[in-house]
């Protein structure tokens, strides 16, 4: 319920902050009076904006699942030991972290691992065979940690809201710098939009999904920080995470789907460091020695 009041209050926040920009600064007005409703269209780019967002969220377990083909555990009949301990120890990080237990999986792939899902208490925590082969357990327990941090912080729906609150302002955003460039281009000499609009939105869509991009990988990185954070806090300890850390910058990391990228523990290098969904292996690891020393 907590989820989808916050989905809510966000959606409303969006429309209502843009309806008193537009209205300071008089671009209501103007939009009304040359047949574009600003309310109608905002209500258009929020609902296109997070549409996208939440179906994605809501099929996350599933999508996780079939990308990395992963074996879901049976917690009542694990295959072997392994797979018995994994389930404990997620179950028991789970309790200390105050949410349901997750399913736990493992897919294969080089060192990596996953958390994902709508809703806290039927979240998804994956670790890939390379991560279970190149870790010890106490640094793979520090992963596992880091994983259910994400989901006890709800991690994946504050990233969707994210996602669908700068979705909505390329949608809304492209579509009035269309409907001004078009305006200037036929200088009112015919009613209707025309090719400038369509194309001016087509650009400007590219331009603001790139900065869009650099919006929500900032805050992306930010999670990743408390989730560390998170797993110190859970094993009593920032050194369990600060070893694998370390283990996960000697080793390549295991690539994931697009879609989960952001999702794992450790992501593979951005286009640049703007667009990087993870922070430096070096620049965590300073931030648990920090936090360690307070």
């Amino acid at each position: 319920m907590k989820r989808v009041l916050l989905f809510l209050a966000t959606n409303l926040a969006v429309i209502v902050v843009l309806n008193i920009i537009m209205t300071l600064f008089g671009v209501g007005r103007y939009l009304t009076a040359n047949g574009i409703d600003p309310t109608q269209l905002l209500i258009f780019a929020a609902i296109i904006g997070f549409s996208g967002s939440i179906i994605s969220l809501l099929m996350s377990k599933w999508m996780a699942k079939q990308s990395t083909r992963a074996h879901v555990i049976d917690p009542q009949a694990p295959r072997n030991a392994q797979e018995a301990w994994l389930v404990d120890t997620v179950h028991q990080l789970a309790e200390r972290a105050g949410i349901g237990h997750p399913e736990v999986a493992i897919y294969e792939g080089a060192p990596n691992a996953f958390a994902t899902g709508a809703f806290k208490n039927n979240a998804l925590v994956a670790v890939s065979t390379g991560l279970l082969q190149s870790m010890n357990e106490e640094e793979v327990t520090a992963v596992l940690g880091h994983e259910v941090a994400h989901v006890a912080n709800g991690d994946m729906v504050t990233l969707t809201l994210i996602q669908g609150v700068v979705n909505t302002f390329v949608i809304f955003l492209a579509r009035v710098v269309g409907f001004f460039v078009d305006r200037a281009l036929s200088r009112n000499d015919r009613d209707g939009i025309g090719m400038g609009y369509y194309l001016t939105v087509i650009v400007c869509e590219i331009i603001f999904g790139i900065l869009a991009s650099i919006i929500v990988a900032w805050f992306s990185r930010q999670r990743e920080f408390r989730a560390d954070a998170g797993s110190a806090k859970l094993l009593g300890s920032t050194q369990p995470m600060i070893r694998a850390l370390a283990r996960l910058g000697n080793v390549e990391p295991g690539a994931l789907p697009k879609n989960f990228e952001a999702a794992g523990i450790s992501g593979g290098p951005g286009i640049a460091a703007l667009f990087a969904t993870h922070p430096p292996i070096e620049t965590r690891i300073q931030a648990l020695q920090q936090m360690q020393s307070r």
